[in-house]
């Protein structure tokens, strides 16, 4: 059973307030930011609003939900143009008055403009994590902002922008880049604080706007004219952890590997860092222990077959690893789950 959530829209701030008046919790409020926890009768996670001058902002939606919600955003608001990142599991967007609803998958990047009457209805689904980025523009209080940014757009994105009054409805899916995954990463992980935090959050944001504008303009070319790496980039990343874990007793090195998956060593080496926040060689190292594992509890190998198995040529150096990850040596851990007769 679903529950639906109605919230004003008009300020990133008001989110935060009218979530935390439905939900009966108190939300922090410190500075520009504004934040509230979700009550654990309703799951986990956290909802963050953070303003900045000229009418930009950003909100961070980030939780575990045990029921479908329905936020709908207020009628007869002009709702901010949103730029939204989805950068975890698939979530519901429709507009009121029409009969679609978009599936806005991990790694989708959408720019959506509503009017008072036909706006945002999201879809949220109950035990997904949810993780959504965010950058919400005032066009009214951005109109001064935005002369820098027209020279570089095309008709459709100024006419966007120059809807001050919100009066056009407005959506564009695309995926975002890795430069893009960077940023909001250094934004959310910011440990600065007060006056050097704000400038440092505000110059971040508007990095990523400038690179999504960057980016849709890079979207009106042909696919083999476009310059900026996307989600094909991150399949053929994916594609490289499968070989990982199909090969992992013969895997070849990065520049191979990199080659088979169609792309050049060093974005495979950042793609790692963005999606699993670790090298390859580390992601490689990770897999072939846990492999071990696996196999120790669920095979009839001995450990130097398992060694050879996960593509390591010796014992000792196998024996290191594995006891620094898990605190037991592989021959302790043998004995402990199959039995003192099977070392």
């Amino acid at each position: 059973m679903s529950k639906k959530l109605s919230v004003g829209d008009f300020e990133t701030s008001d989110i935060v307030k009218d979530m935390a008046h439905v939900l009966n919790v108190d939300f922090d409020e410190n500075h520009n930011e504004y934040c509230l926890r979700i009550p654990k009768k309703f799951g986990s996670g956290f909802v963050k609003a953070t303003k900045f001058d000229s009418g930009i902002s950003v909100l961070e939606t980030d939780y575990l939900l045990k029921k479908e919600l329905h936020f709908e955003l207020k009628k007869g608001v002009v709702h901010p143009l949103k730029i939204m990142f989805n950068r975890q599991s698939a979530f519901g967007h429709k507009f009121t008055e029409d009969n679609d609803t978009h599936t806005i998958n991990r790694l989708d990047s959408v720019m959506l403009s509503s009017t008072p009457t036909n706006n945002h209805i999201f879809k949220i689904p109950a035990n997904e994590a949810i993780s959504i980025f965010s950058v919400e523009i005032n066009r009214k209080l951005f109109e001064q902002k935005i002369e820098s940014f027209l020279a570089d757009m095309d008709e459709d994105l100024v006419s966007v922008f120059r809807d001050a009054n919100g009066i056009k409805k407005f959506y564009y899916k695309g995926q975002y880049s890795l430069d893009i995954a960077k940023f909001i990463e250094e934004f959310t992980e910011c440990e600065l604080e007060g006056f050097m935090k704000s400038v440092f959050l505000e110059g971040k944001t508007y990095e990523i706007l400038v690179h999504y504008l960057q980016q849709y303009l890079d979207d009106l070319n042909t696919p083999e004219k476009r310059k900026i790496l996307r989600k094909a980039t991150v399949e053929s990343i994916e594609a490289a952890v499968e070989i990982i874990k199909n090969e992992i007793a013969s895997i070849e090195n990065i520049t191979v590997l990199a080659k088979r998956v169609g792309i050049n060593p060093n974005t495979l080496q950042n793609g790692f860092k963005h999606l699993y926040k670790s090298s390859v060689n580390e992601y490689i190292k990770n897999h072939r222990i846990e492999k071990a594992k696996e196999l120790l509890e669920t095979s009839t190998l001995n450990i130097t077959e398992i060694t050879y198995k996960i593509g390591i040529n010796s014992r000792s150096y196998f024996s290191k690893i594995f006891k620094k990850r898990y605190g037991i040596t592989p021959k302790a851990y043998l004995k402990k789950t199959r039995g003192p007769k099977s070392a």
